[in-house]
């Protein structure tokens, strides 16, 4: 799930990842601003959801995916839009 929050007098918006991953003992975010080098980790929750809350810039459209285990790479269910990775493979967007 992506929730965005927008602030009128800021140029960036916040965007909170969920992800419910049933056996996952990590999960994290790579792509954004175009770093697929750098992981963010995202929070393991009580009711065993993982998230986490990053500023984006508004106004620009960031691939993503997300990385569970450090070996399994998913989309986000509720991605804005979808384009190949170049591996035969898509990367979730979102778009902010």
């Amino acid at each position: 799930m992506i929730q965005k929050t927008s602030f009128k007098t800021k140029d960036y918006c916040k965007v909170k990842f969920t992800i419910s991953q049933e056996d996952a003992a990590t999960v994290e975010l790579l792509g954004l601003n175009g770093d697929w080098e750098t992981p963010v980790t995202l929070s393991k929750k009580k009711d065993g959801t993982f998230s986490v809350e990053v500023s984006l810039p508004k106004d620009t459209q960031h691939e993503f995916k997300y990385r569970i285990n450090g070996t399994d790479w998913v989309n986000d269910p509720e991605e804005d839009g979808r384009k190949p990775d170049g591996f035969g493979e898509h990367n979730s967007i979102v778009t902010v």
